[in-house]
Parts: structure tokens; sequence; C-alpha cells
């Protein structure tokens, strides 16, 4: 008989360390599924204003938003996959929980985002 380990994927995971308390490895889920609803939120977000766009006489840069929010939402789809990766084989290893590496990048882009369209809807109200 197999051991449930060698069922589960991905391999690169489950097939390194001990499997560890499954608190642990459910919170981490949790954590990750918490980032993937963001993504949706944020892919949601860019075909929302995308068609909004598209319906309105909007400038050129609404849709470029739209682009933008939708990359960003599928970039922190990636990286929270990544970083479920990297953290679930950290406890199986017993080794420290990696350091969030896609936080404050995504922080970044988020602000400037959220500036441009600040600024395009006072430029737009001027008008």
């Amino acid at each position: 008989m197999r051991a449930v380990s060698d069922e589960r994927r991905p391999h690169s995971v489950y097939q390194m360390g001990s499997d560890p308390d499954p608190r642990v490895s459910l919170a981490n889920e949790r954590t990750a599924l918490a980032g993937l609803r963001t993504a949706l939120g944020l892919v949601v977000a860019g075909v929302a204003l995308g068609g909004l766009a598209s319906l309105s006489e909007s400038p050129g840069w609404f849709r470029a938003i739209a682009v933008v929010l939708s990359l960003l939402g599928g970039t922190l789809a990636l990286l929270t996959l990544r970083r479920w990766m990297r953290v679930e084989q950290s406890v199986r290893t017993s080794t420290p929980l990696p350091a969030p590496s896609a936080l404050s990048p995504l922080a970044i882009a988020l602000a400037v985002v959220a500036v441009a369209v600040s600024l395009g809807l006072i430029i737009g109200s001027l008008n």
C-alpha cells in the first residue's frame, strides 16, 4: 500500500520531510486561499473596469488600468501558489519560514494603480 503522501501533489512539496501538524498545513492552505480570493478580486476589478471603459467614452488609460489590475491578479495568484509551496516545504522540513517576497511589490503596485485611478477621476471631472 502506498503512503498518503505518495498520492498528494505536487510531489516537490509532499515528498520532502515529514507530515507536520495538520493545523499548520491547514492554516497555510487558508492563507493561500485568501491570497487567491484577493487575486480573483483584482482580476474581477480589471474586467469590470474594462467593461465600463468599453461602454463609455473613457480615455485609453482606463483600459490600461484594467489590464494592470488583471495582470496584478494573475501575478498574485502565481505568487500565492509559490508562497504556499515554500511554506509547506518549510514546515515539512522544520526549517525557518521564508520571508514574504511578494508583499511589498504588490502593495506598491496597488498604491500606484489607486493614485492613477484617483488622478484620472479628478482630471475627468474637471473636463
